[in-house]
């Protein structure tokens, strides 16, 4: 048997990736390395990760575990087996009051952080990419952050900690009786571990080196602070395993105590005339309590000119300018009052541009955490085409930062790096610098090669620092440990390696690597192809929020195929690019919902979704635009066909039983796919109304799939729900007769069709001009995606429709009801506790808010499920591929079947249909809950 029939022999077919398209999908992280792994699996429990381990050594193929693959340093690729355990330990347990928490490998950090919210407390780490890092990464790199300095990392908060070594044996810290297992077990290894031990404790100078290493923030090699701070070799090997970044086991939980998450805030930009003032005001301001204290120089501060709001004086900072983002916290105001005393005095005898203004109004804070953090990400948005942002992060003891500093700029400088940027935990004195690089050149590459070495000297030789402060040593500096740590320490590291992995199978080449070109090797690749795909520094940062990204690709995945695409047609591969692009259309095309919800965390704001539109644009001919086209301009035809079919379906149910639809549709599905699969929550359609009252106050555009298709509930059609409650509140909706056959476009423009969704919108926009008279009065919107498909592509139009456009309201049906129908209701009997689902348009309008208010007028309770996002329905993507949907709710549903509410709400016909299909519960229109309690009062 190979590998891979072995690994078949373990993981079922939905758990083991071997296709083209899924082992390019995986072949790179956030870092600029990229390997092609033989296979990815997604293991579900220990018993399978020892089986990997056993097939790792039988076949001599590496292994390397991936979390979130928000590494920057490329500690999660492998062209062995990758191990993606990002889907099945999401596992977090709360405990002792909030104190401690117990956390899986797949949870994100951000999640953790949302289960501590109602103790008020937090995680130690708080890394930038905590909304989508998860803690197995986390703990691996040892994460730090902008707040929790070198005493709150992992390393420091670890309780306890589980953990399997390779050879299958597992140790876990919270059981007394692991320890003598350990020493009956491990022989070898315990006597390493002591031997060790001894050889620093004995050896004043690597001990005194590793004291003063970890006064600053280190993630370079291993923990080698673990032999100074622990006695028990088995607790010297558990913080060992934190910042290993996967090479010396699997960690598969760890119990992390945790923080108080102060409530008491206030944050000021302090402006310096230069880098070198403001790096000499950090100890100082790091004495007077500050928390957190962000550098950024000018080319940073430059880097986010485009932010909205900035004050006046921002794009005129002189050329050396640079600044400070300094936070104080404290748990009640009297010590915020205390500290906000100190430091105004202190501030006034800094050489400041300007005044210092410390607020506590949380969006002018959030606001200056919104420059701090959007700094990296603005780089990659405007760097050269298929150049590669590459960010690393260094520490300097805070007394030297100020010369250190401005020694790098000279070295950006000499090397050519115009648009490098320096910001960081200046607190800390760690920086991260930023510089865009080719790296298709040699050329090239020997630039950066002689541009990092020279960083080496500079921070080691001749300031003392860290070469890695919080991103893990990854294959970046994996060359450079030994010059960091020297002889006796990192030798130390090679036995402990070669005790506990002697086969250097896992993870190879991360942090012990003898190949002194490391860092130069297996480089990734950026080619131009689309300006979406190339302005993608695949962050990952969009992936927690695709709801096709435990069924396929993510976008991130969705355009690193994108990239290889293009390279094996350069490099004239023509059987594997046709097989590729074979495999894309599925993974990539087909079942990419094109929700948009990626663009939210992106930090270049790339909607993935609407490159997919164009990409299947680009693949219709004329013949099946001319028919979209013609089925645009008969809308009205169209609408009446589907009411037909609807009916007759249930018709059909009624004769011959409820499940005939679904096996029918099943069964043509065998062997025509495009066919839809009927769904037992498909109900009849309305009855057609209409309503024109003499003076409306507002125009009531029910959306075509609402005309469509039922409630599935007793309560009747939402037209008649929108008309019953507007009324009860004094308010008159016209409702237009002439509403059939209008549509906002959205059933076209999701599959590509662009001009069939523009004749819609062309004639939609006309008769809501005729019914609004001429923009007097708002539109109202019953389905949120159609809502948000109007409004974004209203604004695309050519004249004169695009001026008509802006001159109407278009609100949809949550914020109708929040501003217009409960104002003018009286106070109403409640449910006890019900179940929201804000859609993913709700989510981009930042309508959460309001269905959160409408409901808790009508409920003591109202839950919205911490996975509620996009459920993967897209129109009827839901209908031809129910896995995605079925994937993309799993979580959401997971936790509302728990709470057995009194009701289920969303604000999308369609999207409440997949629910209720899923769940078994019954998901309907939030405005059925108004008019539900409105009955009962």
């Amino acid at each position: 048997m190979d590998i891979l029939s072995s690994l078949a022999a373990v993981f079922p077919l939905n758990r083991l990736k071997t296709s083209l398209v899924e082992r390019i999908a995986f072949g790179g992280d956030a870092g600029f390395y990229q390997m092609i792994p033989v296979a990815v699996v997604q293991p579900e429990n220990e018993k399978e990760i020892a089986s990997l381990f056993r097939l790792s050594q039988e076949y001599s193929v590496p292994l390397v575990f991936r979390a979130a693959g928000t590494s920057l340093s490329g500690q999660s690729i492998t062209n062995g087996i990758l191990v993606d355990i990002g889907k099945h330990w999401q596992k977090a347990e709360v405990m002792d009051d909030g104190k401690t928490v117990c956390v899986q490998p797949g949870i994100i950090g951000s999640r953790v952080n949302l289960k501590l919210l109602e103790f008020g407390r937090k995680i130690g780490p708080d890394p930038a990419s905590i909304n989508a890092a998860m803690m197995g990464g986390i703990l691996s790199n040892n994460a730090s952050g902008m707040c929790c300095g070198v005493t709150y990392n992992s390393y420091h908060t670890l309780k306890t900690i589980r953990f399997m070594l390779p050879n299958g044996n597992v140790y876990d810290t919270a059981k007394p009786g692991d320890y003598g297992k350990f020493e009956q077990k491990e022989t070898d290894l315990f006597e390493g571990l002591q031997q060790w031990r001894e050889t620093i404790s004995k050896d004043i100078d690597v001990y005194e080196n590793i004291r003063a290493k970890y006064r600053m923030k280190n993630t370079v090699g291993y923990s080698l602070n673990a032999f100074v701070d622990f006695e028990h070799p088995l607790d010297i090997l558990a913080h060992l395993m934190i910042g290993a970044e996967g090479t010396l086991g699997f960690i598969s939980s760890a119990t992390l105590q945790t923080l108080p998450d102060l409530p008491y805030k206030a944050a000021a930009m302090l402006y310096f005339p230069g880098i070198y003032e403001a790096c000499s005001a950090i100890e100082a301001l790091k004495h007077s309590g500050a928390e957190a204290l962000e550098l950024m120089d000018r080319s940073a501060l430059r880097s986010v000119d485009q932010l909205p709001d900035l004050p006046e004086f921002f794009r005129d900072l002189p050329a050396g300018a640079a600044a400070l983002l300094c936070e104080y916290q404290a748990e009640d105001k009297g010590k915020l009052d205390a500290l906000l005393v100190q430091a105004a005095s202190l501030c006034s005898n800094l050489p400041l541009l300007f005044k210092a203004e410390f607020t506590e109004n949380e969006k002018i804070r959030q606001f200056f955490w919104k420059i701090r953090k959007g700094m990296f990400p603005s780089v990659g948005a405007v760097r050269q085409r298929g150049s590669t942002v590459i960010l690393e992060d260094i520490a300097f003891p805070l007394p030297v930062l100020a010369d250190a500093v401005l020694d790098l700029q000279k070295l950006f400088v000499e090397f050519g790096y115009q648009n490098a940027i320096i910001f960081g935990h200046a607190k800390e004195g760690n920086i991260h610098f930023v510089v865009t690089q080719l790296l298709n050149t040699t050329a090239e590459v020997s630039r950066y090669d002689a541009f990092m070495r020279r960083v080496v000297k500079l921070v080691l030789e001749k300031y003392g620092g860290t070469l890695k402060a919080e991103h893990g040593t990854g294959r970046n500096m994996a060359p450079f440990v030994e010059a960091e740590w020297g002889g006796v320490a990192y030798s130390i590291m090679q036995n402990l390696k070669a005790t506990v992995d002697p086969m250097n199978l896992l993870n190879p080449g991360v942090i012990i690597n003898a190949d002194n070109e490391a860092h130069i090797k297996d480089l990734k690749q950026m080619p131009e192809v689309e300006s979406e795909v190339d302005k993608c520094i695949e962050c990952g940062f969009c992936e927690h929020h695709c709801p096709s990204k435990d069924v396929t690709l993510t976008p991130r995945q969705r355009i690193q195929v994108r990239r290889h695409l293009k390279q094996m047609q350069t490099a004239g591969d023509s059987d594997n690019y046709k097989k590729l692009l074979f495999e894309y259309q599925y993974a990539g095309l087909d079942t990419c919902a094109t929700d948009g919800l990626c663009q939210v965390d992106c930090p270049v704001s790339i909607n993935t979704g609407d490159l997919v539109k164009r990409l299947r644009h680009e693949q219709h001919g004329s013949v099946s635009n001319s028919i979209a086209n013609m089925v645009s301009r008969h809308f009205g035809k169209a609408e009446w066909l589907v009411r037909f079919a609807i009916a007759a379906g249930k018709g059909m149910n009624w004769v011959f039983g409820n499940s005939f639809m679904e096996k029918l549709t099943g069964t043509i599905r065998t062997v025509m796919p495009v066919m839809p699969r009927w769904w037992r929550e498909i109900d009849r359609p309305p009855a057609r109304i209409s309503q024109e009252p003499a003076s409306p106050h507002a125009v009531y555009l029910s959306a075509c799939i609402q005309r469509m298709m039922g409630s599935n509930g007793k309560e009747g059609s939402v037209q008649q729900a929108m008309l019953d409650v507007s009324r009860k509140a004094g308010v008159e909706l016209l409702l237009p007769s002439a509403i059939t056959g209008h549509c906002c476009g959205q059933a076209f423009s999701s599959k590509g069709y662009f001009e069939a969704a523009a004749i819609r919108q062309r004639a939609l926009i006309d008769a809501l001009w005729q019914w609004t008279k001429q923009g007097q009065l708002p539109v109202v919107c019953d389905f949120t995606s159609c809502t948000y498909t109007l409004l974004k592509a209203g604004h695309l139009l050519e004249e004169p429709y695009r001026s008509r456009f802006e001159k109407l309201t278009i609100m949809d049906s949550i914020q109708y009801l929040h501003e217009w129908v409960l104002p003018g209701l009286p106070s109403l009997h409640k449910k006890q506790k019900v179940v929201l689902h804000p859609g993913c348009a709700a989510i981009k309008m930042q309508l959460i808010g309001a269905m959160k208010s409408v409901a808790g007028q009508f409920a003591e309770e109202v839950i919205i499920p911490t996975d509620a996002g996009c459920c993967g329905m897209a129109g009827d993507r839901g209908f031809l591929f129910p896995e995605l949907t079925e994937s993309a709710t799993l979580l959401e549903l997971a936790e509302a079947k728990e709470v057995n509410a009194d009701g289920y709400y969303g604000s999308a016909r369609t999207c409440e249909m997949a629910l209720s299909h899923f769940s078994g519960k019954p998901y309907q229109h939030i405005v059925f809950l108004v008019k539900e309690v409105m009955k009962k009062s």
